[in-house]
């Protein structure tokens, strides 16, 4: 099976932005744990960085959408 141009950019888009969903989440979590239990504050945190996520995976879907 061969990948044409457009599927390989939707597929690095959408692996780039799980990369940095992932890596923010490590940051939280190392940032703002005390031993093994988290602050208010990071899970506030959390909670923004799973809404920026969808945020971000829409508007990326959209773009990668409308471009021909």
């Amino acid at each position: 099976m061969t990948l044409d141009a457009e599927m390989r950019r939707k597929i690095a888009v959408s692996v780039g932005a799980v990369v940095v969903f992932i890596a923010l989440l490590i940051a939280i979590g190392t940032r703002y744990t005390t031993g093994h239990n988290l602050s208010n504050v990071g899970g506030y945190y959390f909670v923004g960085v799973m809404a920026l996520f969808i945020v971000l995976m829409g508007a990326a879907g959209i773009f990668l959408d409308t471009r021909n």
